[in-house]
């Protein structure tokens, strides 16, 4: 071999060198080497198995976040109150809560930032449902009974209050227990519990497959058009990740517009991370899925928590949200 070819040929093998070093580098770590120049190339995100935590799959499917740079590792979780542990200890990057719990935390203290929208009610996708044969007629029929809910003092707890009210009661007069949304079906079946607060699509399923009734839509009057839920983390994660906070961000953007414009999106993706198969897919009740986080639409979820003094007073929203970068 002449030395020039054995330049080229050495020259080559240290490019392939660099290129495989590049790609085989640990990707969770801020040093690695990226095209986008995210300090975290994989990250977990903590999410319900139910319609409210679809952009995150349709983002997969679609192939968003890998457009990004970003690979999402998907977690179910059995609540955001439950589980804010499991993002605070660095288990989870990011996760699904509700607005109500992440609210309260932040009102104790908690170190909070919400970086996307998720979710918002529309009529009939929350419900208060009973079995069958249940001799609860009405909602002045739950005092004195357990009603199901996935995690206590959140916005199901919320939501099912402001139903109590109009019904003369409060919550006082009803005793909340936990239990995941999945097994809530099987647990009224077998007299756990009277009643149980559910999201769809657990509410077609339990109709279709237990013949359990629906006692009340729980975003009606005060709860009506409620922001749900949305994307969240820590403060520290967010200061020390901003350009994969940004990332995420975008990804999930473009996954809620698409599930916002196109109802068949969601249809496609609810049976790949739910139970739920595609004919009760094609027949449930759905919210709608926000694209920009909004400190007015959220005020209302405040306002709400300090009638029923689940704060003991009014927050700022504006310091909690945190706006993807313009551009």
């Amino acid at each position: 071999m002449t030395r020039t070819l054995r330049c080229r040929a050495l020259t080559l093998g240290a490019a392939v060198a660099l290129t495989l070093t590049a790609c085989g580098g640990n990707s969770d770590s801020p040093e690695s080497a990226n095209s986008k120049g995210l300090e975290k190339t994989v990250i977990t995100v903590g999410a319900l198995p139910i319609p409210d935590s679809a952009s995150i799959y349709i983002a997969n499917a679609k192939g968003f976040f890998k457009e990004e740079g970003l690979t999402v590792k998907p977690q179910i979780i059995a609540g955001g109150a439950s589980s804010l542990p499991q993002v605070k200890n660095g288990q989870l990057d990011i996760m699904q809560n509700n607005y109500v719990s992440i609210f309260g935390a932040v009102s104790q203290g908690e170190k909070l930032k919400v970086v996307a929208d998720m979710y918002q009610a529309g009529p009939n996708a929350f419900a208060i449902m009973v079995p069958k044969d249940s001799a609860i007629k009405k909602v002045a029929d739950l005092k004195g009974k357990t009603i199901l809910i996935n995690n206590l003092r959140n916005v199901g707890t919320l939501a099912v209050t402001t139903q109590l009210k109009v019904a003369g009661l409060t919550e006082k007069d009803v005793h909340f227990a936990e239990k995941p949304f999945p097994d809530m079906g099987a647990a009224l079946a077998s007299h756990q519990a009277d009643a149980c607060w559910t999201p769809e699509p657990f509410i077609t399923a339990n109709e279709s497959k237990l013949g359990f009734r629906t006692l009340a839509d729980t975003m009606t009057g005060e709860a009506e058009d409620l922001p749900m839920a949305g994307w969240m983390t820590t403060d520290e994660w967010v200061k020390k990740n901003p350009k994969t906070m940004a990332a995420f961000q975008r990804a999930v953007a473009k996954a809620q517009a698409l599930a916002s414009s196109n109802r068949k999106e969601i249809e496609a993706i609810l049976p790949t991370y739910t139970k739920i198969d595609a004919k009760t897919a094609s027949v449930i009740t759905l919210g709608t899925y926000p694209s920009a986080l909004s400190a007015n639409r959220l005020q209302k979820v405040v306002d709400l928590m300090v009638e029923y003094q689940y704060l003991k007073s009014p927050i700022d929203v504006n310091s909690i949200i945190v706006a993807p970068p313009a551009g």
